[in-house]
């Protein structure tokens, strides 16, 4: 407060702590994450385990997204905090892509956090330290990062920013569209580029392509993303395609319009590929493609039924058009769990080597003889059949 120009009595910060018994916790948390300037996550190891943490974070991210492709910016609005240390290889990617430097608040506040500082009386001085640096900071990002608010949303319905354990998991994104260079006779050229990764479908209200807003988006679901051109996948007119990644392929209607894309995006719809799912971008705000809605419609209705007409229900919406930036990114984490669902189910699965009959494990090292002198441990060959059968279902 002492940083600001907020009058007396006004909120400087909100933290869920602050919320009484019988209070709409859910409707209170999505206003404060659609509104606040700064995000300052506490982290710790329980931090990083809790999915609803994971929901918070990404609640937030979307809209620093939203924020870099209206303006083009590269605006940054989390400010962490180290309530405890955790080693660089336990953080999930969102956290590890951070740049933050935290030794500007002390040494001692990297080797202990704020719950070693708090605990032990000796460091008080070091806790007011890190605790005033850390004030300094958000007040500074906070004037700095101009953050716009957005729509509430249920929290509790988006995915965790943290995702699966291990590291971020692999995607690609496949643009398929025109170029400035061949563009169909008619279309304007302010929604591309020189390349099919240039489309940007919702110009003039976002500034970037929009498969580098999927790439943060997906980031920001702990995936590694990929981006390549609809021109570089190999689409093999016989034989099965082993997946290799889960993949979103964005497609740009007016593709269409070109007959070479329509047999390669034809041959493509034929394969097996479960693990590809459709996201057809549709500015409503684009009179061309309003005008033109009905025949660019059938033209895909006819060049890729199975991709347009299976899957779950938001599949399918996603395949229909995707009016906006904020639906955009609303569908974009239901369409990447169901392609990595898919690829799960459809990926080469690597047993171990060497196969065969595999030998009961035995007990062995310094205490393997002593146990064998005091327990009797019964060899294959001294079970009866249904005896053995009996032994592997039940152990």
């Amino acid at each position: 407060m002492a940083m600001t120009d907020l009058p007396a009595g006004a909120q400087a910060g909100f933290i869920d702590q602050d919320m009484r018994s019988g209070e709409g916790w859910s409707e209170r948390l999505a206003d404060m994450l659609a509104t606040c300037r700064v995000f300052v996550p506490l982290f710790s190891p329980r931090y990083f385990a809790s999915e609803m943490c994971g929901k918070e974070w990404y609640a937030f991210a979307q809209r620093v997204i939203y924020e870099q492709a209206k303006n083009n910016t590269t605006a940054e609005a989390i400010v962490p905090a180290l309530w405890w240390p955790v080693p660089p290889e336990q953080l999930p990617g969102p956290a590890e892509r951070l740049q933050f430097n935290h030794r500007d608040f002390g040494d001692l506040y990297v080797t202990e956090g704020l719950y070693g500082l708090v605990k032990l009386r000796i460091f008080e001085a070091e806790y007011e330290r890190a605790v005033y640096e850390l004030a300094k900071r958000i007040v500074s990002v906070a004037d700095s990062s101009a953050i716009g608010p957005g729509r509430p949303v249920d929290y509790r319905n988006v995915p965790s920013a943290f995702g699966a354990s291990g590291g971020p998991r692999p995607l690609q994104v496949t643009v398929a569209a025109p170029t400035r260079h061949d563009l169909p006779e008619g279309r304007t050229s302010h929604y591309y580029g020189d390349m099919a990764q240039d489309w940007n479908p919702y110009h003039p209200d976002s500034t970037r392509p929009l498969a580098y807003v999927a790439r943060d988006l997906v980031r920001s679901l702990n995936y590694q993303a990929d981006i390549i051109s609809f021109d570089e996948v190999f689409v093999p007119h016989e034989g099965k395609q082993e997946p290799g990644r889960p993949e979103i392929l964005l497609l740009d209607r007016w593709a269409l319009r070109d007959e070479e894309q329509r047999e390669r995006l034809a041959a493509f719809d034929a394969e097996h590929r479960p693990w590809v799912s459709v996201i057809v971008p549709w500015n409503r705000e684009d009179e061309q493609s309003r005008a033109a809605e009905a025949e660019l419609s059938d033209w895909l209705e006819r060049t890729m039924p199975k991709k347009t007409g299976q899957g779950r229900a938001a599949s399918r919406a996603a395949a229909r058009g995707v009016p906006s930036m904020e639906a955009f990114g609303q569908l974009l984490p239901q369409i990447v769990e169901a392609a990595a669902q898919q690829y799960l189910k459809h990926a080469t699965a690597y047993p171990p080597t060497g196969g065969g009959h595999m030998e009961r494990p035995r007990l062995r090292g310094p205490m393997a003889a002593e146990y064998a002198t005091t327990h009797y441990v019964p060899q294959t060959h001294d079970l009866a059949p249904d005896a053995e059968d009996t032994d592997d279902s039940t152990s």
